[in-house]
């Protein structure tokens, strides 16, 4: 009946919610804004490591570093996507307008001739969206969101004069909130649906290796693991009293796994003041096969919903033109596969290919004192949905439509250094 017509959506929407994939970040909520230089550069950033964000991008570069290193900054991210049905439904829809600002914090710290640490804070998954609350979708989605934070601990041990390792471990915390309205026919008007959930603890690993061959010549990779979420939290449904009992409501837990990042890339100067770099990122969505969401109440049917993505990857290129040793201008270029099936396009995270063009600066203020400003605008390739496996209400048409996306962010970052 309704009832489990509306647990089956949660779950769905759940799964979509971490493990698909959005207008604007790759694989899902997925972002890689931990540092202005790295996102001037596109990404392209594995082989350069040249500062304290070598935390997050590829530890092993803070064995190149010399005495204690700190960033801090934030970026400004500012989605926008709109959709236009099919018949029934051929009415333009906007999705509503927000803007958020993941921040990153990152130290490092030569404790010895070979050997240093790192630790940071950023925001590895996050963002959301939001639809009107009678918009045409509504049965779909209606307000996604999701915050984490991330706290790695790393260590370098720089091997030979030009090669590096490092491994470490992360601390994650997450929350989530998804909510739709949900059709009640043959009575009137429409149900509402909350999801929310949030996680203590997770905890992730990663290496990293950084090899030096010539002066003018850098190549590093970088692993970052899964990391598993036991989420806790509560479904609330609203509708008529007559259907109380059928609307899945109380406590509920769920077992979610990001994917896991393997990253190599190339840096080389090709002449003085000219650096160019490329990357290339895969992203292993396909390790996920079910999601399970458990009502602890025994009256209400536990789901478990299938697997709807492919392993994705991104190609990244960068290059970096030292004016002097003061100033330099940066930019970068980037692929992002999607790693969804048109037709498992969901509006609370429609997506498709995406190309990303940045440009930067990094100044150098004093002989410890540093910013870098960037600007990456992301245009997502127009996604038609013809045979969508979603539909307006159970059993009606389709949800078929097409979505166009853009994102415009900025990011800026500030760095000190302690020679």
């Amino acid at each position: 009946m309704k009832g489990g017509n509306l647990r089956h959506r949660i779950a769905t929407l759940f799964v979509l919610l971490v493990l698909g994939s959005s207008t604007v970040f790759a694989g899902g909520f997925q972002l890689n804004e931990h540092g202005a230089k790295p996102m001037a550069l596109g990404g392209a950033f594995t082989a350069i490591v040249n500062d304290a964000s070598a935390v997050y991008w590829n530890a092993a570069g803070m064995g190149f570093l010399e005495g204690t290193n700190f960033i801090l900054g934030a970026a400004l991210i500012a989605p926008s996507t709109t959709f236009r049905g099919v018949t029934p439904a051929v009415d333009k829809s906007i999705m509503t307008n927000q803007v958020f600002y993941p921040p990153h914090f990152f130290v490092t710290h030569k404790i010895s001739k070979q050997f240093s640490v790192g630790l940071g804070a950023s925001v590895p998954f996050g963002l959301g969206t939001k639809w009107e609350t009678d918009w045409i979708g509504r049965y779909l989605a209606v307000e996604t969101e999701l915050t984490t934070i991330a706290v790695p601990l790393v260590v370098s041990w720089r091997i030979l004069d030009n090669l590096s390792i490092s491994a470490g471990g992360s601390y994650h915390h997450a929350s989530v909130l998804i909510s739709q309205a949900a059709s009640l026919s043959p009575f009137e008007g429409d149900g509402f649906v909350k999801l929310e959930g949030d996680v203590s603890s997770a905890f992730g690993y990663n290496f990293g290796v950084l090899w030096k061959p010539l002066d003018i010549l850098s190549v590093g990779g970088s692993f970052r693991s899964e990391v598993e979420f036991d989420f806790e939290g509560t479904a609330e449904s609203t509708g008529p009293e007559q259907l109380s009992s059928a609307l899945p409501s109380g406590d509920i837990s769920a077992k979610l796994t990001t994917p896991l990042n393997i990253q190599g890339g190339v840096a080389v100067r090709v002449i003085k003041p000219l650096r160019l770099s490329a990357d290339f990122q895969w992203v292993g969505w396909s390790s996920y096969d079910t999601l399970a969401v458990d009502f602890k109440d025994p009256a209400f049917e536990d789901i478990a919903s299938p697997r709807l993505y492919e392993d994705s990857y991104i190609i990244r290129f960068g290059a970096q033109y030292d004016f002097n040793d003061e100033f330099s201008f940066l930019g970068g270029v980037y692929f992002d596969s999607n790693p969804v099936a048109p037709e498992n396009a969901n509006p609370s995270l429609p997506d498709s290919d995406r190309l990303g063009f940045s440009l930067g600066v990094d100044a150098k203020i004093t002989e410890n004192i540093g910013v870098s400003g960037s600007y990456l605008f992301i245009r997502s390739s127009e996604l038609t949905v013809t045979n969508s496996n979603e539909e307006y209400t159970p059993g009606d048409s389709k949800f078929n439509g097409t979505y166009n996306s853009y994102a415009n962010l900025f990011s800026l970052s500030f760095y000190y250094a302690i020679n």
